[in-house]
């Protein structure tokens, strides 16, 4: 629930409204409208391009009208892939009824998480502020200077009963902030300056101060192991709440899981190894692998890995790539290249343009519902293998208990065991087992094929891409296949040919309008650096070849310049000259992806040992020292930067570690 000091000079009934959520609706026909977003080339603006609701694209065009019409802002944010946006628009944006309120009383933005994750990250720690937990689609209202006044995440379009209460729909909340507006503006604008100075301070002061008061030493990167080892689910992988049983959606982790690879490397730590195997085992045999396709799905919904939420992003795939493409190189396990083999053929496939740049995102949803490019009737399972001996064995393999396990009609498919006792228990070996099982599951991709695809986001991230080369270059390195290499050579081309402006500054995004030829745009963040040089490094070490490296070195240069706190350490996530807000952040918290600041202090470390410049390595210090203090407060927070930290200790005289 939001924090109640924070809202009290709103009236209570709006308090009320806003604290709750819910779920459903129905289905709206095309729309017949065009408003601004068709000029835009976010494909997830350009979804919203039809809408009824008036929709400005976030710049000052909408706010000079926001004054000048003495308007609150509605802010929307969300993403191509993200399926309760689809189920917001469909209810609310492209109902005519909810489009006249919010055209007649508000002016409306659509922005894109993917393209500005710089608006994102102050709004959603706007609603944290407020105690709320945060999703998407992020709804927010704000003043006509952009800041933050409440907000929530999805609302139905109408009011529903809850049990013995009425949560409201989004017509009542956006009467009820109107009138509030109308009625008491004073009260508007004291909850607005509250709750942005409340998010400035989030965000500014988000690092625990560390400087000379946390030694960098093994003790601290041992410490971080430990926690992160508490965290680990024993019996079906991953990481959680130990306390609440590991109840929840689970999120694959690959920060944690490179730290724990890498501490079980240099240690010989063989639980530490151990919670690796374990977690990548589940994760293949899961309904959170595409056991048809290849490639992940972007969460569970539940503790075992069976159930997921459909849609693939690109940043998911390319670090997991690159961590079972490791895992591999230590364990040898077959299952683990061929996870590797079969995600980079669904890449390759799916998410690939012609010209070698890589694509976004896959929806979750096709025909307004969830996972049904994915899961199977019976009867489909049936038509596509009139064979039965192809069935029975197919059932054998990926249908636990002969019974549907999804939404109680649909089989996810997954298998029971890892392949490896599957095998055993079938008294063949694990190569007969695929050899008799490949066919077949071709059949079955085969019969996929002809069903309609979800909505493929066209657009090329740069930070994304720079983790899918990173996962190129590591399975060429791990697997010695020179294909991968050369895919990854062809991606850091294509990304340092087209999203690199002449002064050396990144652009993030690289997409078209409609009707428009493609192009690079918005200024890139701090993340976009990062996790492009770590795949040049990546490439670097696969292929000893010079110019990724240079590369490297020159777009950290250009980050240190432009992102550098040069006062007290660590980087912002915007650059000097970027546009201006309320507030500013050093991101740091490593979750499904690793912060800008930790892949930032990871490429320093390997820069300084593969360049030997001293100036990386000195750079390196002042930002551990920086973030020493948020590592030693909770270290698998910042997994990466302890990842980083100890190839940093590695790498100090004996008498300093």
């Amino acid at each position: 629930m939001p924090c109640r000091a924070m809202l009290i000079a709103i009236p209570l009934v709006l308090l009320a409204f806003l604290t709750m959520d819910a779920a459903g609706g129905d289905k709206k026909a095309k729309p017949k409208h065009t408003n601004r977003l068709a000029k835009e080339t976010s494909p997830y603006l350009l979804m919203h391009a039809h809408n009824p609701t008036n929709w400005y694209a976030w710049g000052p065009e909408a706010f000079e009208k926001a004054k000048a019409e003495k308007k609150l802002v509605f802010l929307s944010i969300g993403y191509s892939s993200c399926y309760w946006c689809h189920v917001m628009e469909r209810e609310s944006f492209n109902n005519e009824e909810v489009a006249k309120i919010l055209n007649d009383h508000f002016i409306c933005i659509k922005v894109d998480r993917e393209e500005r994750p710089d608006i994102d990250q102050i709004y959603m720690t706007a609603l944290n502020a407020l105690g709320r937990s945060g999703g998407w689609p992020l709804s927010m209202f704000l003043t006509d200077d952009g800041r933050p006044i409440v907000g929530g995440t999805y609302w139905p379009r109408e009011d529903k009963k809850v049990e013995d209460d009425v949560a409201p729909g989004f017509k009542t909340i956006l009467k009820t902030v109107r009138d509030a507006k109308k009625d008491d503006p004073a009260a508007i604008e004291k909850q607005a300056e509250k709750l942005a100075a409340l998010t400035a301070r989030t965000l500014e002061n988000a690092a625990v101060p560390g400087i000379a008061i946390v030694p960098l030493n093994r003790e601290l990167i041992e410490r971080v192991a430990e926690e992160v080892k508490d965290e680990f689910d024993p019996k079906h992988g991953g990481f959680g709440n130990p306390e609440r049983q590991f109840r929840g959606a689970r999120f694959p982790m690959p920060p944690r899981h490179e730290f724990l690879l890498q501490f079980a490397e240099r240690t010989k730590d063989k639980k530490a190894l151990a919670m690796v195997t374990k977690t990548l085992d589940q994760l293949a045999i899961g309904g959170i692998y595409d056991q048809i396709g290849g490639g992940f799905h972007r969460y569970s919904v539940e503790r075992t890995w069976t159930v997921p939420h459909f849609e693939k992003m690109l940043y998911d795939n390319g670090q997991l790539v690159e961590l079972y493409a490791k895992a591999y190189r230590v364990t040898q396990k077959p299952l683990y290249r061929r996870i590797v083999t079969e995600t980079l053929d669904y890449i390759e496939r799916e998410m690939t343009s012609p010209y070698g740049a890589f694509y976004s995102s896959q929806d979750a949803e096709t025909h307004h519902e969830e996972g049904r490019s994915y899961v199977w009737t019976p009867k489909e399972l049936a038509d596509a293998l009139p064979v039965q001996a192809e069935l029975d064995f197919i059932k054998k393999i990926y249908v636990p208990d002969n019974r549907v396990n999804f939404e109680e009609k649909y089989h996810i498919l997954r298998w029971t065991y890892t392949p490896d006792l599957v095998a055993k228990d079938l008294g063949m070996t694990e190569a007969e087992l695929y050899k008799k099982l490949d066919p077949i599951r071709k059949k079955l991709f085969d019969a996929r094929e002809k069903r309609d695809k979800p909505f493929l986001n066209k657009i090329a991230l740069t930070a994304w891409s720079g983790l899918m080369i990173a996962g190129y270059a590591e399975a060429g390195r791990c697997l010695n296949e020179p294909k991968y290499l050369k895919i990854a050579a062809e991606a850091a081309d294509f990304v340092l040919k087209h999203q690199l402006t002449k002064d050396g500054r990144l652009l993030r995004t690289y997409g078209a309008a409609p009707g428009a030829p493609p192009k690079a745009a918005v200024n890139g963040y701090l993340e976009d650096y990062a996790f492009l040089t770590h795949g040049l490094l990546t490439l670097h070490e696969a292929t000893k070849d010079k110019r990724w490296l240079d590369a490297a070195k020159k777009l950290t240069d250009t980050m240190i310049a432009a992102h550098g706190d040069k006062k007290i350490g660590g980087y912002f996530y915007t650059a000097h000259d970027h546009e201006k807000f309320f507030a500013r952040s050093k991101d740091q918290y490593d979750g499904v992806q690793p912060s800008g600041n930790s892949m930032a202090a990871r490429n320093l470390v390997r820069l300084h040992k593969l360049s030997g410049d001293e100036r990386y390595d000195k750079e390196a210090e002042r930002n551990f020292k920086f973030f020493a203090g948020s590592l030693r407060n909770y270290g698998p927070g910042l997994i990466t930067m302890a990842q980083a930290l100890d190839v940093y200790v590695e790498n100090r005289p004996a008498d300093k570690k």
